[in-house]
């Protein structure tokens, strides 16, 4: 997007357009050619969903040819990761490329250690301690168990804003810190769904649902390239790119850091 004359304006392409996308499994098919791709046009040209569509149809609400709704249609199918992973921008990325992102933005670190060497804040860790508390290996333990543990495998936004301790008289900057841990991989988003009142009646405005990427596709999946350095998996994220779009290497690592 860009602001011409206080305006805001979708970058895009004519619906009749070849290379237009018209559908989330046309979509789902990009993705899982390119391997990832960030929701809204960046620094590198064409490497988005917003300059693959139509900008008429954004926000139309209709499910079969809205990109804004293709976030939910791709998010519950399981075989992309959606986010902020890119600037603190969304974006998605394929189940098979999601390991490289992992050891490049973790550095390794699964999040307890990441918080017990003193890389990662409290702020973090209240939100983490919703899904993944201390002192229990998580990654051994099913996501049906869970429950039982008092655990949850998910979380609506605001659910977790209340839950640890954020908002107004409790703690700041929870968008920031929820956003920070999209960047770092240890959150995505699995799926949106209108808030329920104490009947279970759906309101309002569809809120994301979060969850460790480990519970949907498993630890040893997640961090499958922990094994090589955080600099050869990032190289084969900038190769990837390459193989689709022109951008120099500055800009390029600029953006993915």
């Amino acid at each position: 997007m860009e602001v011409i004359d206080g305006q805001w304006y979708m970058n895009g392409l004519d619906w009749e357009d070849d290379g237009c996308i018209h559908s989330s499994s046309e979509l789902l098919s990009v993705i899982d050619k390119v391997g990832f791709l960030p929701l809204f046009s960046n620094s590198v040209p064409g490497f988005s969903v917003e300059e693959m569509t139509c900008p008429s149809y954004w926000w139309c609400g209709d499910e079969d040819v809205d990109p804004w709704e293709w976030r939910g249609v791709l998010a519950r199918t399981g075989k992309v990761a959606y986010g902020k992973f890119f600037g603190n921008k969304a974006g998605f990325i394929s189940k098979k490329w999601f390991p490289y992102f992992v050891n490049f933005r973790r550095s390794g670190y699964d999040f307890d250690a990441l918080y017990d060497e003193g890389k990662a804040g409290y702020r973090e860790k209240l939100l983490m301690d919703l899904f993944v508390p201390s002192g229990v290996d998580m990654w051994d333990v099913k996501v049906s168990a869970l429950p039982a543990l008092g655990l949850s495998p998910e979380l609506y936004t605001h659910e977790m804003k209340e839950k640890a301790g954020f908002g107004k008289g409790g703690e700041k900057n929870f968008e920031g810190v929820l956003s920070k841990l999209q960047m770092q991989t240890y959150l995505v988003v699995k799926d949106f769904k209108p808030r329920q009142n104490k009947k279970g009646i759906e309101y309002g405005w569809a809120v994301a649902i979060m969850t460790p990427p480990e519970y949907l596709w498993g630890y040893k999946h997640v961090t499958g390239r922990y094994k090589e350095s955080p600099e050869e998996s990032l190289f084969a994220i900038e190769k990837q790119i390459r193989k689709h779009f022109e951008c120099d290497e500055k800009t390029l690592r600029k953006f993915l850091k």
